[in-house]
């Protein structure tokens, strides 16, 4: 009954999180200096022209009333009209929401490859030169840019072995695949080394904790243990810690759309703040911010339904 009203209840708690969200990128938007409108016209416009744009998108409305239409446009299942783009900003958005679906559901499945073997090979060799290693590595990971990773992986595997493509998505479904291995190895790498790091330390209080003693009192092997007692129990701070990073995860996939030219939502992000484009910025940041309330959400329920002592 509990866990029912969790699933009820909880995304009504979530409501007053996207309701902060949005007036603060509300205010943000607008405190960015510069003029959509003269923006979108350029130098030479005359301020009729000027002026008629402003009135086309409500630009010269009090702040409040601005929020108000942005406000009505949501509750209708809309986002206002694009002023760079002159279409509805939610079909301009769900028209490159693949691509950063793909590099974020790739990048996430990578890091978790990349990871749980690291992590499980540190835990196992704890103090050994194996795990001395895997904590370097995880160590530099942390320590790599995303924008320099990306740039190095394409002078290496696109520029001197000419692999992978250097920029684009593709058209058909290998070849989106393969126009995005690199991007996601780009996010992965330094996503794992948080993972990792997380993991190893789960994996190793496990190894130590009541549960596998009495597992292995009652004559299991060690890799029945490992795999029924200590991994699974283990796992569940790592994909706490995951729900907890989709923001920066989120904030990779802006940085490396752009230096991959990915037609995904981050890049239309950036072009949209650089043209002052208001509606568009909104709008990808509430589907940002949405998709971060909604992963969250689904990690508490896959942490209950993996650790039944945990109380919602």
């Amino acid at each position: 009954m509990h866990r029912y009203r969790f699933v009820l209840y909880r995304p009504l708690q979530l409501l007053p999180v996207l309701l902060g969200i949005s007036i603060i990128t509300f205010v943000l938007v607008r405190s960015i200096p510069g003029d959509p409108a003269r923006i979108l016209l350029g130098t030479r416009a005359t301020p009729s022209a000027l002026a008629r744009i402003r009135d086309q998108y409500g630009l010269d409305d009090p702040l409040w009333i601005q929020y108000f239409y942005f406000l009505k446009n949501l509750a209708n299942g809309e986002m206002g009209r694009s002023i760079l783009y002159k279409v509805d900003v939610l079909g301009l958005i769900l028209g490159r929401l693949e691509p950063t679906l793909v590099l974020v559901s790739g990048s996430v499945l990578l890091s978790l490859a990349f990871a749980i073997p690291l992590a499980t090979l540190a835990a196992r060799n704890r103090g050994g030169i194996v795990d001395q290693g895997v904590r370097l590595l995880s160590t530099a990971g942390l320590g790599m840019p995303a924008f320099w990773l990306g740039l190095m992986l394409i002078i290496v595997f696109s520029v001197q072995l000419d692999l992978f493509p250097v920029s684009g998505y593709g058209t058909t479904p290998l070849d989106k695949l393969h126009h995005m291995v690199l991007p996601c190895l780009t996010i992965a790498l330094s996503l794992s080394a948080v993972l990792t790091r997380s993991l190893r330390a789960s994996l190793i209080a496990e190894m130590q904790s009541d549960a596998s003693t009495a597992a292995r009192a009652r004559g299991l092997p060690e890799s029945l243990v490992f795999r029924r007692h200590v991994l699974p129990n283990s796992l569940i701070p790592t994909l706490n810690l995951l729900a907890v990073n989709i923001g920066w995860l989120i904030g990779g996939t802006v940085v490396v759309e752009s230096v991959f030219a990915i037609p995904g939502m981050g890049q239309l992000l950036i072009r949209a703040i650089f043209t002052r484009d208001y509606m568009v910025v909104q709008g990808v940041a509430m589907v940002f911010a949405l998709a971060s309330v909604l992963v969250n959400f689904l990690a508490d329920i896959l942490t209950v339904t993996l650790d039944p002592r945990v109380r919602l």
